[in-house]
């Protein structure tokens, strides 16, 4: 789309890359820049309409729209306000999509900083994993003002199928949290079921079949339910990155004032994931822990 130029995005991981690759299909073309090299020589070498920056602050230098798509709060603040960051480079025209999963306190602290150097800000955390993110089909929830949604819809459109504006800024944060827990929740009570069901004799494949016809059906269980059985935990989204939003849910909850007893059961649940030395893997993995908890695998003898 030559009347919006080249489009920056920064963070070429798991999710990051593939939402590059729509952009890219969709016409869109890139200046990309991530922590490290090696994705952004393949992404270039892959696709004609990709340009390698040296850093953040020269990926704003060639682009007025910049997506960012990094793992914590803490990575955020450093591209925009680090050493050759975002924000000296950025100013009146421009405009940051973080599609980060953050605090958002810290989309807010983004937003304002960059506010008053003239530019603008959008949160938009996405929901749809990997699968997702290489379907642009992913669900975006953003936060911030209507005409910075309108001015980006294009680049949402290339990358996600359900759009939303969900409010100010921050907004978008806060709704990703509460997709977080309703996932990790869908998580436990799924091994729960499978565990349960496998240990009292019936064959766990019947059982995904039968809860994906009726109430219980979820996007959990269509997508991951196969892999559980199989015990295939590649990595779409981590047992770690789903600790940390689990972690920004419980402290927004307590800005709040609202109890998330079963959020903060889950969470520990998913420490002990990690614990066991399995936070890399997919946050399907949680299955484990049950599976440890009832002393039973999916596969062995009942």
């Amino acid at each position: 789309m030559a009347e919006m130029g080249q489009i920056g995005f920064i963070g070429l991981g798991i999710m990051g890359r593939p939402m590059a690759r729509n952009l890219a299909k969709a016409g869109f073309g890139l200046v990309v820049h991530s922590r490290s090299r090696g994705p952004v020589d393949e992404l270039v070498a892959e696709v004609p309409a990709a340009e390698a920056a040296a850093s953040p602050a020269e990926v704003a230098a060639r682009a007025k729209i910049v997506i960012t798509m990094l793992p914590d709060s803490p990575d955020v603040r450093a591209v925009v306000f680090g050493a050759d960051g975002l924000a000296e480079a950025m100013g009146e025209g421009h405009l940051l999509v973080d599609m980060s999963t953050i605090a958002p306190a810290t989309a807010v602290e983004v937003g304002g900083a960059l506010a008053a150097r003239g530019a603008r800000a959008l949160d938009a955390p996405v929901s749809g994993g990997d699968k997702g993110a290489i379907a642009g089909t992913l669900s975006i929830m953003i936060g911030g003002a209507a005409e910075d949604v309108e001015r980006a819809r294009p680049l949402f459109a290339a990358m996600g199928k359900t759009i939303v504006h969900v409010g100010g800024p921050g907004a978008g944060q806060t709704v990703k949290a509460c997709n977080q827990i309703v996932v990790a929740l869908n998580y436990a009570a799924v091994s729960e079921a499978l565990v349960l069901g496998a240990k009292a004799g019936v064959e766990p494949a019947k059982i995904v079949e039968v809860l994906s016809g009726g109430l219980a059906a979820s996007r959990v269980l269509e997508l991951r339910g196969p892999t559980m059985l199989k015990h295939d935990f590649a990595p779409g989204f981590r047992v770690n990155l789903h600790r940390k939003d689990l972690g920004i849910a419980l402290a927004t909850a307590k800005e709040q004032g609202v109890p998330l007893a079963a959020t903060a059961l889950v969470s520990q649940l998913y420490d002990a994931v990690a614990a066991a030395g399995h936070g890399d893997l997919d946050h399907s993995a949680l299955l484990t822990v049950v599976e440890g908890l009832a002393g039973y695998e999916l596969g062995s003898e009942a």
